[in-house]
């Protein structure tokens, strides 16, 4: 049987391209979204059509009690999983002193909350499966180099690193590997609007990462080869920082 892997927000952009390059490499992918059921039906619909293995699965990884009913079907019905991308996010951006409480609270919630949202009904399966395991949590260049007008965004995605470091302290001796990656300015939606001239200045490679490299980091991160890596954090932004 494919191992099972849940990639969340895999319904476009990076976590789309993930998604497909797993179901490539051989493993039965579990379509993670929140509202945008028709964008993760062609996802799973692309899979299956290439002979690959796919479902989807919708929930509010924000919300921690969707996440527990979801996943806790997730588990009853197909099992454990073997591996995890946590990828879904959201930015909601504005110089701090005009920052707004809700732009804070939804941007941690949904990319840092969702750490413990997603991953902590998953990993005590994961332990007694006795599989070892991969996870893989999508950081940001911003959790590094901060970023003007993403107090909120750089805050939440600096804590998924200590986050991830201290979970693959705690799995380790169970070969369960937990990576964090940091991309830079990569080909989404998330940078409609973003000054993309001004910033490939910056960027020594001068030029923006396409979704696909990504998932081809995500990819390795989940083989064999990659198996005495974890508690890293691993940037892919083209030389920035």
């Amino acid at each position: 049987m494919s191992r099972r892997v849940l990639v969340t927000g895999g319904s476009r952009g990076i976590g789309r391209a993930i998604a497909e390059r797993l179901a490539r490499d051989g493993f039965a992918v579990t379509v993670g979204y929140r509202e945008r059921t028709a964008d993760a039906d062609a996802v799973v619909a692309g899979i299956r059509a290439a002979g690959g293995d796919a479902q989807a699965a919708g929930f509010d990884v924000a919300d921690r009690a969707a996440c527990a009913g979801a996943l806790a079907g997730e588990l009853a019905a197909h099992g454990p999983y073997w591996g995890v991308v946590c990828n879904a996010g959201t930015h909601a951006d504005a110089p701090f002193p005009v920052l707004s409480g809700d732009a804070w609270d939804r941007v941690l919630r949904t990319n840092l909350d969702a750490f413990y949202n997603v991953l902590q009904p998953l990993v005590m399966p994961m332990v007694r499966a006795h599989q070892g395991g991969r996870i893989v949590v999508m950081s940001s260049a911003s959790a590094v180099l901060g970023n003007r007008g993403q107090v909120n965004y750089s805050a939440a995605k600096a804590g998924l690193v200590g986050a991830s470091r201290s979970l693959a302290l705690e799995l380790a001796k169970r070969q369960i590997t937990v990576n964090a990656i940091a991309p830079g300015l990569i080909e989404t939606e998330m940078i409609q609007g973003a000054p993309v001239e001004e910033i490939l200045k910056m960027i020594p490679m001068r030029r923006i990462g396409r979704p696909e490299e990504v998932a081809a980091l995500v990819s390795f991160l989940f083989s064999a080869e990659s198996g005495y890596i974890t508690g890293q954090l691993i940037g892919i932004s083209g030389g920035l920082g």
